[in-house]
């Protein structure tokens, strides 16, 4: 997880810790924004589609995919300021690995023969298997998972149903059309209970407690949701029942808390 960093909002100069929020790369190596800190933080007057995303590279594969650019709320006076971010620079060829000097074809050392042309940098060699490609037989991965910005507390019960869908669950409905309360909403599909919480306080004991015996009654996989997080004693007591946790950022990204939820992002939906 990326450390928590200050923040000062240019408005009252009051300094908030920040985490940076961590995607999932296609790959599925974790994915963290390299902050800019030299460069002040930007208050956010309007939103744009196009500024709202920023280039991350993957520094595992190399792939480099468009995510939620860093946003900060202060805790004082309400004011929402945009984090730099490290732009992506080109990779060098001896950053993926290859020699500065590559070998010439036909050479003892290069099993090429003389007649075949040096493949450019970070080209495959010939025979070898397209990077990226599904391996024959393999599950086709899932796609990298596009958040939406949460705004309101309808925005997290429809980002948590979307993340769900992302996850495999199928058919994921609220079960009632009732307007979106200030408190826990419940989300349904074939197989699946799930709370989510988008009020401003820390998930406790009781709820998670009461979300596990739901799923318990219905013999469902159980999860919940929290924009605030959760207590002490409701983490603990998730993790000794097998809860799968996320808390969800502004940026729209659950993030999973404990180890079943690691698991649950790991294997998906279970038909």
């Amino acid at each position: 997880m990326a450390e928590s960093v200050p923040v000062r909002c240019p408005a009252c100069l009051r300094e908030n810790g920040y985490t940076a929020p961590v995607f999932p790369c296609a790959c599925g190596s974790p994915v963290t924004p390299p902050l800019d800190l030299s460069v002040p933080p930007q208050p956010l007057t309007h939103r744009t589609w196009s500024e709202a995303w920023v280039p991350v590279r993957c520094a595992v594969c190399g792939r480099v995919s468009e995510w939620p650019h860093p946003e900060v709320g202060c805790a004082s006076c309400g004011t929402v300021v945009r984090v730099a971010v490290d732009p992506v620079r080109p990779v060098r060829p001896t950053d993926r690995g290859h020699p500065a000097a590559p070998a010439t074809p036909g050479r003892r050392g290069d099993p090429r023969p003389a007649s075949m042309p040096t493949p450019p940098p970070g080209a495959p060699e010939p025979g070898a298997p397209t990077p990226g490609a599904p391996t024959p037989g393999a599950p086709a991965p899932r796609p990298a998972f596009r958040p939406v910005t949460i705004r309101t507390a309808r925005d997290a019960v429809s980002t948590a149903a979307l993340y769900l869908r992302w996850l495999g669950f199928r058919d994921v409905r609220q079960p009632d059309a009732r307007p979106v309360p200030s408190a826990a909403v419940d989300l349904r599909a074939p197989g699946l209970v799930a709370q989510v919480d988008p009020t401003t306080a820390p998930a406790g004991l009781r709820a998670v407690e009461c979300v596990w015996l739901n799923g318990l009654t219905a013999s469902c996989t159980s999860v919940y949701f929290s924009l605030a997080g959760y207590t002490e004693d409701a983490r603990a007591r998730a993790d000794d029942l097998g809860l799968p946790l996320f808390v969800m950022d502004l940026t729209g990204m659950p993030q999973p808390v404990n180890d079943p939820a690691d698991e649950l992002v790991g294997t998906g939906a279970q038909d």
